[in-house]
């Protein structure tokens, strides 16, 4: 391994010991100077300090200037969440409008005339989709789009759901609300991911394929074989096996409107997120095969039974995800669910399965960003994705409870943050993409037939014409599609490396600097300004202080967000006959008040402390075992395994 390959793997790490380096050099130098900086009178009485600036130097201006550079950016962070939670919101109410009135439209035309409704009022062509430019109530623009109703049967819904130990009762629900789709039969093949290190993992997938068998257009299952050198146990290699193996089933032909949609095994997907991916794979076509689709998450399922401080945990982190889906954002990682076609997953070499993919939704995303020089398109789906709490299982036992609860939301937090690896993959691909950055010419084959070496790399062209002159009627390279890339984006590259730096370096660096800069203030009062410095850390005060104001604010525009999408889930089970049992999680200002007040402590003990631990331990392994959080389901669904059991 090189070095710049070993560096780029333990980057937050060594952000880390350089920044507390920093300030513990700043301090103790500070502290020196004032230590010798005193001068005395001849008859011992002494007189007001004379200050002898010789402290840090140059070092306190770089740490004046970079506290302000974090605090800055712990000011912005909260604030675009709060811009993109509250356009969210607004465009969801629209939606909701929007089916209501057509709704009413649709049974008063039905009661007035025995003739159906004409195409033209009931459907619109992808050509009308692509030209529009304006918003009104009920018509959004495309990646916006709100009729979920004109989804043609042509586009092929890959759905993958990867589990590993999962229960079978949340596996079962999930499947239950995908079967409950109106184009499930016709449009869902549901490909379950199973791992080979699960005990009977094939009979239980084959009970569930017997059950489910005649509701999608099919349902298969696979098992990630558990003798792979470099794959680890976890969502990433589950979705890469069973993305070669689906891989398998479609032709060149149908392979460009075939979407993989990657799920979390408790994921409650609406009928709408299918049919609003498909509106937007048809109208664009130009983009249609190097577009991903991210969705927001709520947790609306069990907040209510989730101790404050891991229900706000879980909050901040969709408010984390929701961060880069407003509208007009270039750089938009997904969070849990995501959709992509078939094609680009054949661009890319599929999933990668070693210890760096841990956080597969965010490393096939940086996958795809760096296969396409930066030119990925991304669309929100405005349709959110119903999940649930971490719980360890602890309700109703008091402090013991909590504090199990606590726990389990503590080893997904350091999961979450284990991704940090993904800065560094991203970081050697950056140095890749300037070294090809003249080479755009490339190259693939469908993901099956292509080496399984967990790279990304592309069949040369050069390569592929050679042969084709050589043997032309020997149709070898028949299935290798061609493609020549735009140049390097370096713009979205500087705001993905900004969102990467928020997510894997700013908890810690902030936690670092704010006692640092506290200890600064403290060892300095009463000192003269020599250096200009002291207006940056009343700035810095300013900044914090306005950042937890705009968290609050997050969590009051959040109330709003929540609403809306329990009412429009709470519906969507109740027309399919599911909400028996399924759990709705309410929110009100008065009840959650306490999470207000659990702010500061969630931000150190589910962001900085775990963003700390997973950076250390970089230092000597890369391998972090995967475990499965317990997810709540419907009572009756537990009821009904209960009675079979006895």
């Amino acid at each position: 391994m090189s070095l710049f390959a070993w560096c780029s793997r333990r980057a937050g790490g060594l952000a880390m010991l350089a920044t507390i380096a920093l300030s513990y050099w700043v301090i103790t130098k500070e502290l020196a100077a004032q230590r010798y900086g005193y001068k005395y009178q001849s008859n011992d009485s002494l007189t007001a300090p004379n200050y002898n600036p010789q402290g840090g130097g140059s070092s306190v201006t770089l740490f004046a200037y970079y506290c302000l550079l974090i605090h800055f950016l712990v000011f912005i962070f909260p604030l675009r969440s709060c811009w993109a939670v509250f356009t969210i919101t607004q465009s969801l109410r629209k939606t909701a409008r929007s089916k209501s009135l057509k709704d009413f439209k649709f049974a008063h035309r039905r009661r007035g005339s025995s003739t159906s409704l004409s195409s033209s009022e009931t459907l619109t062509s992808s050509r009308d989709l692509s030209s529009t430019s304006s918003s009104e109530a009920g018509d959004l623009d495309p990646e916006f789009y709100a009729d979920g109703d004109i989804a043609p049967d042509r586009v092929i819904h890959a759905v993958v759901i990867p589990n590993y130990k999962e229960e079978n009762d949340t596996l079962r629900e999930t499947l239950e609300v995908l079967a409950s789709h109106p184009q499930a039969r016709n449009t869902y093949d549901i490909y379950l991911a199973m791992e080979q290190r699960e005990t009977n993992s094939d009979t239980k997938a084959l009970r569930f394929i017997n059950e489910f068998s005649k509701k999608f257009r099919s349902i298969e299952y696979t098992v990630h074989p558990s003798d792979i050198p470099g794959e680890l146990a976890g969502k990433g290699s589950n979705m890469a096996w069973a993305a070669r193996k689906l891989s398998e089933k479609y032709s060149i032909g149908q392979r460009k409107d075939v979407i993989v949609t990657g799920i979390d095994a408790d994921s409650h997907l609406s009928a709408n997120y299918f049919a609003l991916v498909t509106t937007m794979h048809m109208a664009y076509p130009d983009t249609a095969t190097t577009t991903l689709y991210s969705a927001p998450i709520i947790f609306d399922r069990n907040a209510h039974n989730v101790p404050a401080i891991v229900r706000v945990a879980d909050v901040l982190w969709s408010a984390a995800g929701m961060s880069g889906l407003y509208k007009g954002s270039s750089i938009a990682p997904p969070t849990s669910v995501y959709s992509l076609p078939l094609e680009l997953v054949d661009r890319v070499g599929g999933w990668d399965c070693d210890s760096e993919a841990i956080g597969e939704d965010l490393h096939m995303y940086l996958k795809c960003f760096f296969a396409l020089n930066g030119n990925l398109t991304v669309r929100t789906v405005l349709s959110p994705v119903s999940q649930t709490n971490v719980t360890g299982g602890g309700r109703g036992q008091g402090i013991a409870g909590i504090i199990t609860d606590m726990r389990a939301r503590y080893k997904q937090a350091l999961r979450h943050m284990w991704g940090a690896l993904d800065t560094g993959y991203a970081i050697r691909k950056t140095a890749e993409l300037w070294q090809e950055r003249k080479h755009t010419s490339r190259a693939f084959r469908p993901l099956h037939t292509s080496l399984n070496d967990g790279s990304d790399t592309y069949v040369p062209e050069v390569q592929v014409d050679g042969a084709l002159e050589l043997a032309p009627e020997s149709g070898i390279f028949s299935d290798v599609v061609t493609d020549t890339l735009k140049g390097p984006n370096y713009e979205r590259l500087l705001i993905l490396f900004h969102r990467l730096f928020e997510a894997h370096f700013l908890p810690v660096q902030m936690t670092i600097l704010v006692v640092a800069s506290t200890l600064y203030i403290w060892v300095t009062e009463g000192t003269p300004d020599t250096q200009n410095l002291g207006w940056i850390f009343t700035v810095c005060n300013v900044l914090r202080t306005a950042g937890f104001m705009e968290v609050a604010l997050y969590l009051a525009l959040y109330e709003g967000f929540h609403r809306i999408c329990v009412e429009t889930r709470e519906k969507e089970m109740s027309d399919a006959g599911l909400t028996k049992g399924m759990h709705f999680s309410r929110r009100e200002v008065k009840t959650n008040f306490i999470d207000y007040v659990m702010v500061p402590l969630v931000a150190p003990l589910y962001g900085s402390i775990p963003c700390a631990q997973a950076q250390i331990f970089h230092f000597w392994t890369m391998d972090l075992v995967y475990t499965v959080s317990k997810k709540v389901t419907r009572k009756r669904a537990k009821s009904l395994t209960a009675t079979a059991m006895v």
